[in-house]
């Protein structure tokens, strides 16, 4: 083997090694389902640690990207990035977040 394929080689690998090493599979999540005639996809969610009833996640509606919030299973309220606390809708993203892992 050569010099140069050496390094062609060794190129290749490190590409490859360094490709799978930055795939994120948290951002591969998706999940869609048809609500109340809504397509609501979940596109990233993690659950707190510490409040295990609560989520963090971020949602589109029929296609429109919605900010990140943290959904409180519990009390029913959605915690929007300013801290207001706003109840869940009636077949509403919260309400889709909270069945994802019911027991």
């Amino acid at each position: 083997m050569t010099f140069g394929k050496a390094i062609a080689l060794l190129g290749t690998l490190l590409s490859l090694v360094l490709g799978l090493l930055m795939a994120t599979p948290a951002q591969a999540f998706s999940h869609c389902q048809n609500v109340a005639g809504q397509q609501i996809c979940i596109l990233s969610l993690k659950r707190s640690a510490k409040y295990y009833w609560q989520y963090r996640a971020e949602i589109s509606v029929d296609g429109v990207k919605l900010a990140a919030a943290v959904y409180d299973c519990r009390r029913q309220v959605q915690i929007r990035s300013t801290g207001e606390a706003v109840p869940f809708q009636a077949n509403g993203p919260g309400f889709l977040i909270c069945s994802f892992f019911k027991k």
